[in-house]
């Protein structure tokens, strides 16, 4: 399988975690399960966004909310968009994906999932991190 079709996969996954209140310990293998996934890659790829996020949440929602304009909050965010945000800042400062592939996945996905405005909103909260961060040293560029 695709790493695009394994993050969109994570995506459903996140989704599906923050719409939740509570998040069951069998969380994944119901998801495993309803989405017949049995490749070990894929599901280790799926642990292991799901587990880095719940693992760094305190800090990713920090960037997250440190870095929307004014009189926002994280709980204004649509469920999609925090779902794709989390995923690609996990992907770029914990898994080392250059922040313009990890860019370019989520607003690919927030093309088909989330609403029209939704993709530049993305790409702007994860430029901002990108500029907080220097991450790869490198200059973000629109």
């Amino acid at each position: 399988m695709q790493r695009s079709a394994m993050r969109e996969l994570a995506f459903q996954l996140m989704y599906g975690i923050e719409i939740q209140k509570e998040v069951a310990s069998d969380c994944l293998e119901i998801f495993f399960e309803n989405n017949d996934i049995i490749e070990e890659e894929v599901q280790d790829y799926l642990k292991e966004i799901k587990e880095g996020i719940e693992e760094h949440k305190i800090e990713i929602d920090e960037l997250i909310s440190h870095n929307l304009k004014q009189n926002w909050s994280l709980n204004r965010i649509s469920k999609i968009n925090v779902s794709l945000i989390k995923i690609a800042i996990f992907e770029m400062l914990y898994l080392d994906l250059p922040y313009k592939i990890a860019i370019n996945e989520v607003v690919e996905l927030a093309k088909k999932y989330a609403d029209d405005q939704a993709p530049v909103f993305i790409n702007g909260i994860l430029a901002s991190v990108v500029k907080e961060k220097n991450l790869n040293g490198d200059t973000y560029e629109d």
